[in-house]
């Protein structure tokens, strides 16, 4: 799931509730806004750079299709199977 700027803050250690939009910092000084903006940045920069892998994943066959395709294929051609998928959303790096 994408990340939220509620997800920015717990991963800064604040320990917060939320209720609708409202967050209860429970009893502690809330971050700023600057450090929140530059965590949730990063968090978004992290999801997206992993699109790719979300992208492959509904594609790779189950793993126990995996395993029957390499006991009655072989390994080489289960590496075809992966390579087509792995060539379809290469990693963007």
């Amino acid at each position: 799931m994408e990340p939220r700027k509620v997800d920015a803050i717990r991963a800064l250690g604040y320990n917060v509730n939320q209720n609708g939009d409202d967050l209860d910092y429970l009893g502690k000084t809330p971050p700023s806004e600057s450090d929140i903006d530059t965590k949730y940045a990063s968090m978004i920069a992290d999801w997206d750079a992993q699109e790719y892998a979300r992208d492959r994943q509904p594609e790779y066959p189950s793993i126990p299709d995996q395993l029957d395709k390499i006991y009655h294929s072989g390994i080489n051609e289960w590496k075809k199977d992966i390579k087509a998928v792995k060539d379809k959303y290469p990693k963007p790096w």
